[in-house]
């Protein structure tokens, strides 16, 4: 920051000092303002023309009084048009590169310092109301919160904002002696459009924008119960994720492209520092976690309350160069990594080739001005330079159990199950606009189970999308489920020379091996996978029933220590998990290893303390190791016998002179 522009700083909270101190009939120098209480809501899926003062068929007068109180931001943008990434952004201020969350159903890295710690640490009180499962706390947004209220109605993976508003009226009646932040969340613009009554009946053409309406009348309510209890000074940020497709550019939703509809959205700013009016200057959503910190009085750097258009710009200041990227279609089929950069009035996309737009007289980005287009200084070297994830890293950290997998296919979000193959002449996501609804409705076909009728499907992908090897795989792993068995390694065979050495080809075929009891070749497979990748839970799961199963092949084959091999190898991948701790203790006892024996039926019988044979064999390695309560166990061992352990008892000659 220049010297001129520190000067100018350092008036702003002197002069709302003098403001409230003047309020009160005290002197400046009397107390300093006190800090105030944040409150933060984010709008998903709301489009920067459906809500407000500008926006056109539907109303929205609690958005728009607060716009007219604060700072409007008419060229704010998401940085990547889906929830858990934008919302990462939104509180760690870094584009998705810089905190490596580019999809939904990430892990936010646990070492990665997020807004809510932050204020926590200054003294704030915490809390969080989301709406959707896409942001339950299992996916890290949750450090930080003295509250994090994930809770969604049985069997529902979202609520609806009226819920979500009751839920934080409810904590914001609660007392408190710090200063809060308040962090709402609402889902309810997101596809499927089913707004309640009246506004059903009133945008009934419109379900979309019904949808707006009705989150408006909860924002009401929110602003108005929050100003009520903040016992001070307020400031508000209301921003959105992302925006909506709704058909623009052949995109229905969001996630899949970078044009307006999806990253273009609404920010408005109301509190300490922030005059009323419009801001017509690009900004970055990621910005409201560095102003927030501003507002707590944490830490002023990169804040929008520094913006030239806030305050006497300084002659050697230049506007931001704003980032996006959606690389979902990259991370997911291997099409085109997608970059978007705006600086001033141009805006550029990098797909493959770049795209140029003047989104002040082209919103809809109807003229492509081409990549010969004069952009403004530092536009190109920014889509040049934005760090492209690599998807073997973003699908490693992908271990959701199927229970997760279910509830987010639910809401739309089913990922890929492979890492895509990488290649330069890659088609571009604009270009494939056509294949993404029949991807997506054949990826949610698969996760509800319902193979026969995502064949086809599948089929047309691969037809369309030739090095598709999500597709590929997807398609084998249906047939393998149906049994189909030739079919299924038919298509492993193809998705194996899409991707050479895949790892995830080899998990997938691996699989099929174990639904066909094909223990060997599921083994060397597994194995293969898991020595690479030991946290890939679903390859050491499916390796650790492999194991089970050969070892207990073995033992009823007579082979003991081939048997205890696999048993243990079995153990070593899932010990919290292990079933056969009774087979293991037999093939130790049969093997001499008392010691090993003794542990292995001890955590049988925990697991079991009743169990006939458990209690038996426990009782022999009990005598052959000479332990003092040996009398005890062979009494136990009687006591408990079943038709099985009775005549083994009455014969086992251990047993003779102790009874």
């Amino acid at each position: 920051m220049t010297a001129a522009a520190s000067a100018v700083r350092r008036k702003i909270p002197i002069a709302i000092a003098i403001l409230f101190a003047g309020a009160c009939g005290r002197s400046p120098a009397s107390a300093p303002a006190p800090r105030p209480s944040i409150l933060l809501v984010t709008l998903d899926t709301t489009r920067a023309d459906a809500i407000g003062p500008d926006a056109s068929g539907v109303e929205t007068p609690a958005f728009n009084a607060l716009a007219a109180r604060g700072r409007r931001f008419r060229q704010a943008y998401a940085a990547v048009p889906e929830t858990l990434p934008s919302h990462t952004s939104l509180m760690t201020g870094l584009y998705p590169g810089g905190h490596g969350v580019h999809e939904n159903a990430r892990y936010i890295p646990a070492n990665l310092p997020l807004l809510a710690e932050r204020l926590h640490d200054a003294g704030y009180r915490t809390s969080a109301f989301v709406s959707s499962f896409i942001l339950a706390k299992r996916f890290g947004l949750a450090r930080g919160f003295d509250v994090y209220d994930d809770r969604l109605p049985a069997g529902a993976n979202e609520r609806a904002s009226r819920e979500t508003t009751d839920a934080a009226l409810a904590d914001l009646a609660q007392a408190s002696d710090r200063p809060r932040f308040v962090w709402v969340h609402y889902y309810d613009p997101h596809f499927p459009y089913l707004p309640p009554e009246p506004f059903r009946s009133r945008y009934a053409s419109r379900p979309y924008l019904g949808e707006i309406a009705a989150m408006d009348e909860q924002l009401g309510r929110l602003l108005q119960a929050f100003e009520q209890h903040a016992g001070g000074p307020v400031a508000i940020a209301i921003v959105a994720d992302h925006g909506e497709g709704l058909g623009e550019h052949g995109e229905a939703q969001h996630g899949s492209l970078l044009y307006q509809a999806t990253v273009h959205v609404p920010l408005v700013l109301v509190g300490p520092g922030v005059p009323a009016g419009v801001s017509d200057a690009p900004v970055s959503t990621r910005r409201v976690f560095h102003t927030i910190l501003d507002w707590a009085g944490v830490d002023e750097a990169h804040s929008l309350l520094l913006r030239s258009d806030l305050r006497r710009p300084t002659s050697d200041e230049s506007a931001e160069v704003v980032l996006a990227e959606a690389m979902k279609p990259y991370l997911e089929y291997g099409w085109q990594p997608q970059v978007m950069a705006i600086g001033d009035r141009y805006k550029a996309i990098l797909a493959g080739r770049v795209e140029t737009y003047d989104v002040t007289v082209d919103p809809g980005e109807q003229h492509n001005l081409g990549s010969a287009a004069a952009l403004p200084p530092g536009v190109r070297k920014a889509l040049e330079d934005y760090p492209v994830p690599s998807p073997a890293a973003a699908h490693a950290a992908d271990n959701l159990d199927a229970d997760a997998r279910r509830r987010l296919a639910s809401l739309g979000y089913v990922s890929a199950g492979a890492a895509p193959v990488v290649r330069k002449d890659a088609p571009r996501p604009a270009d494939m606009t056509a294949l993404m609804d029949v991807i997506e409705r054949a990826s949610g076909l698969f996760e509800d189970q319902r193979y026969a009728e995502s064949i086809p499907l599948f089929e047309r992908v691969l037809a369309a999308d030739p090095h598709n090897v999500d597709a590929a795989l997807r398609l084998a792993a249906a047939h393998s489920a149906l049994g189909h068995d030739a079919k299924a390694v038919e298509m492993f065979q193809r998705a194996a020379a899409i991707a050479p050495g895949s790892q995830d080809v080899r998990t997938y075929l691996g699989l099929h091996y174990v639904r066909v009891k094909d223990w060997d070749r599921a083994a060397a497979l597994l194995e293969q996978v898991v020595a690479e990748s030991p946290d890939r839970a679903t390859a050491v799961e499916a390796l650790a029933t492999v194991k089970n199963a050969q070892g207990l092949r073995a033992m009823d084959a007579g082979r003991t220590d081939e048997a205890i091999a696999n048993l243990e190898r079995a153990r070593a991948l899932q010990p919290g998990a292990f079933p056969h701790d009774l087979e293991l203790g037999v093939l130790y006892l049969a093997a001499r290893r008392f010691e090993d024996a003794r542990a292995a039926l001890d955590r049988s019988l925990a697991a079991h303390p009743g169990d006939p044979m458990a209690l038996f064999k426990r009782a022999q390695v009990s005598v052959l190791l000479h332990e003092p309560d040996a009398p005890a166990r062979i009494d136990a061992a009687k006591k408990r016998a079943d038709a099985v352990t009775r005549p083994l008892i009455e014969r086992e000659k251990l047993f003779g002179g102790k009874q």
